[in-house]
């Protein structure tokens, strides 16, 4: 099946562009995407049982491909499909690895694919992990020639890494490298870090096979999902081809699709500034993405910016539409000017034509969901201390205990002190849990409940400090959370019922949730998707008419300043309250479980943030604040 025939263009957004070196689709949400990816390679392993021949699947592991083969094994089930004529050979494996290993692939693809549907069992190869380090030249040898043997992948599925790996194949592989070992770079290994507890745990080496071997593949299909994303799908769609990104090697495959969703295109000329592609139907935020561009491209404040910066730079159009540069660039300003608000939860008897939050009532409800119990004073510790300083009554939400991210150290630590306070079987027994734990398994139930009352113990001090009464602080605990893994489970009807319950208990006037999404542990999405469902649930309750909801951001990454609808200055001094309220969480201090890619600890993390929002604010010809914390309204 050539690109060229394919359906994608039907359910997603494609549009050749002259900065476009290889074929993309954009979907609105990576659960369609995923749906049309399964129907494809359903359609190959038809087709080609028809005619009677086997059908050879390249797979890929991580969490890109996870949907798909949720589909696959949904058609499996309820409609029939067969994979007794699929071979399949998957891309790579850490190396060593044992196979029952919760982090292996092996593991990995029979636990999502394999387990559930009707493929032959020596159908399936899987490299090899437990093979000694003697026998990996050889057995990569063999690999290449049992894909070789099976006729050549008809079918290979991809995702990509932010290094731009596919498979394992790291900056500076070779385009004709075959299967092989090979060492993994360091921010493969912290993006795995979450996965296995720390980067620690992650192994150093894996069995790839080559990009030579990808890029023989009939048809190649690579997902990418999210923000994280975005960077080098650009660098990866318009940039050349370098070993430094190994997935531009697929420039030259004839046959190649890139599938994404909303987020990871967000940096492709065609949508970041479509006015540099093509004609451009203006609309308000469109206006507003194009004069901030260009005020930032320019180093420029918005009232400085002429017609000769906005013709030579794609925005011709919009001149000749607004008839002024003068009336665009005064209109812009009070834009954002009126997105600038030190009263978040409304100002009393104040005109509130132009603010971002309602006057009346004077005092509000208002509820701040929290993924993880620091997410509230990391993300928003100012506007948190605002909304309670000018009068109104703020719940604080915490939806997950956030167990899994306290240390075995800081158990242990909090541990021995209850015991020389208490001597109880309990307390011992918890303190033989954690001296006897093995490398990579699970904590103990009364371990998880240790730490969760740790999360717990730091979420109220920190709310008391900003003076927020107890009864007002509810910790959740939603099931899908309570796992002991990494791994969660899909949301259920009692997570959400838990999240309608509260919300029709306080029935807010205002409810703060967090819309970051690049967060490394996926805990955020499932938060905010839990929110949605009870929102959705909910919204036909009168008092739902009122109430507004503001998305805010985390450590990892924060609203484009285009897209900011109210920005909360802070003073100096609020800053410092801010850090103060952070510090309460000791338990994610020093060394914190899931880093990500950046080695600042998260109060460093946010006021550099804070203050760089700021900067943004004041570049563009605004005020010049300390810092600002900013948010995005939620329309239901």
């Amino acid at each position: 099946m050539n690109k060229k025939d394919i359906t994608y263009s039907a359910a997603g957004k494609f549009e050749e562009t002259r900065f476009e070196k290889i074929h993309n689709v954009i979907f609105d949400n990576s659960n369609d995407a995923s749906i049309t990816v399964a129907i494809e390679i359903a359609e190959l392993i038809k087709n080609k049982a028809k005619e009677n021949k086997k059908c050879i699947l390249g797979l890929a592991t991580g969490s890109s491909p996870i949907k798909v083969y949720e589909e696959l094994v949904r058609m499996h089930k309820e409609e029939g499909l067969s994979f007794s004529n699929v071979i399949t050979f998957n891309l790579d494996e850490y190396f060593p690895m044992g196979k029952d290993n919760l982090q292996s692939y092996h593991y990995f693809m029979h636990e999502h694919l394999f387990n559930h549907v009707d493929i032959l069992p020596e159908n399936i190869h899987v490299p090899n992990g437990t093979i000694g380090k003697d026998e990996v030249y050889q057995y990569c040898i063999d690999y290449e020639m049992k894909i070789k043997d099976a006729g050549g992948l008809d079918f290979q599925l991809l995702g990509i890494g932010r290094t731009g790996h596919v498979g394992f194949n790291e900056p500076g592989s070779h385009y004709n490298s075959g299967t092989r070992s090979i060492t993994l770079d360091h921010i493969t290994r912290v993006d795995a870090a979450p996965a296995f507890l720390g980067i620690d745990n992650v192994p150093r080496k894996a069995i790839t096979m080559g990009i030579g071997t990808i890029r023989r593949a009939k048809r190649i299909v690579l997902l990418a999902w999210g923000i994280n994303k975005s960077q080098i799908i650009k660098e990866t769609i318009e940039g050349e081809i370098s070993s430094d990104v190994p997935a531009t090697y697929l420039q030259t495959h004839e046959n190649t699709t890139f599938v994404l969703d909303n987020e990871a295109s967000l940096d492709l000329t065609r949508v970041k500034t479509p006015w540099l592609v093509t004609s451009c139907i203006w609309t308000k935020d469109l206006k507003r993405k194009a004069v901030v561009w260009l005020s930032e491209l320019l180093n420029k404040s918005i009232l400085k910016l002429t017609d000769k910066d906005y013709n030579n730079n794609g925005m011709s159009g919009l001149i000749a539409e607004e008839g002024s540069v003068y009336d665009l660039n005064i209109k812009m300003f009070n834009v954002l000017q009126h997105s600038i608000t030190g009263w978040p939860g409304g100002k009393p008897n104040a005109d509130d034509t132009n603010r971002p939050e309602r006057a009346n009532p004077a005092k509000k409800r208002v509820i701040i969901f929290s993924p993880h119990p620091d997410d509230d004073v990391i993300s928003m510790g100012g506007t948190f201390d605002r909304l309670v300083e000018q009068g109104h009554e703020v719940h604080i939400a915490y939806q997950t205990s956030g167990n899994i991210a306290v240390s075995d150290d800081e158990a242990l630590k909090f541990a021995e002190v209850s015991e020389t306070l208490c001597d109880s079987d309990n307390v011992k027994n918890i303190i033989k849990d954690i001296y006897n734990k093995k490398e990579h398994s699970n904590d103990t139930l009364e371990v998880r409940k240790l730490k969760g009352l740790i999360r717990r113990s730091e979420s109220l001090a920190a709310t008391r400090y900003l003076d927020v009464p107890d009864e007002n602080v509810h910790f959740l605990n939603l099931p899908f959370y309570e796992t002991g893994t990494v791994k969660k489970n899909k949301l259920s009807d009692v997570d959400i019922k838990i999240m309608t319950t509260l919300i029709d208990d306080i029935k807010p006037h205002q409810i703060y949730a967090a819309g970051d999404l690049a967060d490394p542990h996926g805990t955020h999405e499932v938060c905010l998707n839990a929110l949605f469902e009870a929102l959705k649930q909910l919204k036909s309750n009168s008092y739902m008419d009122d109430c507004w909801v503001w998305l805010y951001r985390g450590a990892w990454h924060e609203w484009e300043t285009y897209e900011i609808e109210m920005a909360v200055p802070m003073s100096p001094d609020q800053v410092m309250k801010k850090r103060h309220a952070i510090f309460y969480h000791q338990s994610q201090k020093d060394g914190v479980m899931f880093q990500g890619d950046d080695s600042r600890e998260f109060w460093m993390r946010v006021e550099d943030r804070n203050r760089l929002t700021a900067q943004r604010y004041n570049s563009l010809g605004l005020a010049d604040y300390a810092a600002i914390e900013a948010f995005k309204r939620y329309h239901f």
